[in-house]
């Protein structure tokens, strides 16, 4: 709706152009925004005030050549010049119908793939192995996988990296202790707790000197291809990644094995990227490691900052790998758009890791790289969300308890549920409250995480949302009709059913919102929003009683079923499923 305005008043600015009303080299930021006041229409644009002055017009006047020199459209019913040169659109309350009719009918809401789709590369999750995911790991996941669906769904060519920490001095430790439980039991054990393994192997490493030289030589052997030590890493990293795919198959996460690029991936090339920085003059030595300074940035002494890519005895760090990913991206998969979501805390890092790959031509101007930040998870005391006992809490253990939860909210609401039916009500209601939860907050800040604000129906949390979705379905039931099958004219005769419509048209503002901001809390809003003007469409407009007109009832059902599939697309578009009945 907002994209059609704009593309009206652009070919407008062009007809000016062409009229030598307005200078030729005038490039205006275009910008559409909704009235607050109905009365001053449903959209305004601040155009003319904008362009008056290179026009040498008075705003008012200018304001009238634009709405003289609009195209026709059958979406705008009348404009007005308000104020100092505001001018407000009314839309057709006849496109709005049709609009509806086809949101209702069509299995995308009416939303359009993108004209010129980009290949994307999102990175997200990001694990460690032979570590269980933490409670901090859902930022990251769901945030990233949110906003990857919902940018396949736009018809980007979206691929998915899951950038694992399966590399590094460490996995001597894991080897040679994985070796060590196997030769002891004399068969392969079990890691299923994957905290103890690692917790038990560190022990080993500190309190054992033959065991630590042991695993110094596996690191060796390791890096250099040894056979053996590369089958134990391989099944420290399946075992781990085993663990991880339950949790996302729970979650309800579209990542896979096919998606893992761990830093390994990147380990081959690592001593290349040096090679080629020092050749290129970026990389310096300094004190025996290779280091490049950034102008960019300033150390507490003014000068440029050092970025260590090779420490003096050899080995990497985080940088050089990010680099090398930022390349292979590039080389690879022709990335015109790299998303990281990757926690605040990061940033400078990053900024460093991608100045450099710039710098050496890694990352053309073409691509973009964007560090899709997002804040802490904290406990209601405002602290790092922890156990009680003050551990880390595993995700594996908050999606149960989510589920136990649920399972008892559930049951208090609907005592006939039983067995199957009510564990599958409780096992989507779980995973969908843990994921709108963080989701409906804006990434950026820090996310307090409270089991009270999550499992209720009310405000906008995932079972309101569930339950206005499953009420329209009852509507559905009680008309005796199939939502599939509707038809019949859709005539917006009330304010309610006019708001309602006003609402639905603008979903697909709230998918390119995600898209472009990388921000999916913009669709948990909007869904919200969308859901409290049918709670008052609802209970303005009668649908299922005896004194309401044939066709009233058949353009109100079709309300219904536009916000439904509405809220249906948009809520997959957030990793989560409906319920028909709750």
């Amino acid at each position: 709706m907002k994209d059609h305005i704009q593309q009206l008043l652009e070919q407008t600015v062009d007809r000016l152009k062409a009229q030598a009303i307005i200078p030729a080299d005038a490039a205006p930021r275009l910008q559409v925004d909704r009235t607050k006041d109905k009365s001053h229409g449903d959209l305004a644009t601040n155009l003319a005030m904008m362009l008056a002055k290179p026009a040498g017009k008075n705003p008012r006047e200018l304001a009238g050549l634009i709405i003289d020199n609009l195209p026709e459209s059958t979406l705008v019913a009348k404009t007005e010049i308000a104020g100092p040169g505001f001018i407000n659109f009314f839309l057709d309350a006849g496109w709005l119908g049709k609009q509806i009719e086809t949101i209702a009918s069509d299995d995308r809401a009416n939303v359009a793939p993108i004209a010129a789709p980009q290949t994307i590369v999102t990175d997200y999750s990001a694990p460690n192995v032979a570590k269980e995911m933490a409670v901090h790991h859902i930022r990251s996941t769901v945030i990233g996988d949110a906003v990857t669906r919902t940018l396949e769904f736009l018809g980007h060519n979206v691929v998915r990296a899951n950038h694992i920490g399966d590399w590094g001095t460490q996995f001597g430790m894991l080897i040679a202790y994985l070796e060590k439980m196997e030769n002891e039991s004399a068969a392969d054990m079990d890691l299923s707790d994957l905290e103890a393994f690692y917790r038990e192997a560190k022990k080993c490493y500190d309190e054992d000197g033959e065991f630590a030289e042991r695993a110094r030589n596996y690191v060796v052997k390791l890096q250099g291809g040894d056979e053996y030590c590369n089958a134990m890493w391989r099944k420290l990293v399946d075992i781990t990644m085993a663990q991880n795919q339950a949790i996302y198959d729970r979650l309800g996460v579209s990542l896979s094995n096919d998606d893992i690029m761990g830093e390994s991936l990147y380990n081959p090339m690592l001593p290349e990227i040096v090679a080629d920085l020092t050749k290129q003059g970026l990389a310096v030595e300094d004190q025996g490691a290779k280091v490049v300074f950034l102008e960019e940035f300033k150390g507490k002494d003014g000068n440029p900052m050092g970025v260590i890519i090779q420490k003096r005895d050899g080995g990497f760090l985080y940088t050089t790998t990010d680099i090398a990913a930022a390349k292979y991206r590039v080389d690879t998969f022709a990335a015109d758009r790299i998303l990281y979501f990757i926690d605040s805390r990061q940033a400078q890092h990053l900024q460093q890791a991608w100045l450099i790959a710039r710098k050496a031509g890694y990352l053309p101007d073409t691509t973009t790289t964007e560090h899709c930040a997002f804040g802490m998870m904290l406990g209601k005391d405002g602290k790092p969300f922890k156990t009680r006992s003050g551990g880390t809490v595993k995700l594996a253990d908050l999606l149960e308890e989510a589920h136990q939860r649920a399972t008892k909210l559930i049951g208090e609401k609907n005592p006939d549920l039983q067995g199957d039916a009510l564990d599958t009500i409780a096992a989507t209601v779980a995973m969908a409250s843990v994921k709108y939860s963080d989701l409906s907050k804006n990434r950026t800040t820090d996310y307090v995480f409270d089991w009270d604000n999550m499992l209720t129906f009310e405000g906008n949390t995932a079972p309101y949302m569930l339950y206005a979705f499953s009420r329209i379905q009852s509507i559905f039931r009680k008309a005796g009709v199939n939502a599939a099958e509707l038809n019949g004219t859709v005539v917006l005769a009330h304010d309610k059913e006019e708001a309602l419509a006003q609402k639905l048209v603008q979903f697909n503002d709230a998918v390119q919102g995600v898209a472009n901001k990388g921000m999916p809390h913009l669709m948990c809003t909007y869904l919200y929003e969308l859901a409290g003007a049918f709670m008052s469409f609802y209970e303005a407009c009668p649908i299922n009683k005896d004194d309401v007109a044939e066709d009233a009832k058949a353009s109100r059902l079709r309300l219904c079923a536009a916000t439904a599939n509405t809220l249906k697309v948009g809520l997959g578009l957030l990793g989560i499923n409906t319920l028909d009945r709750m």
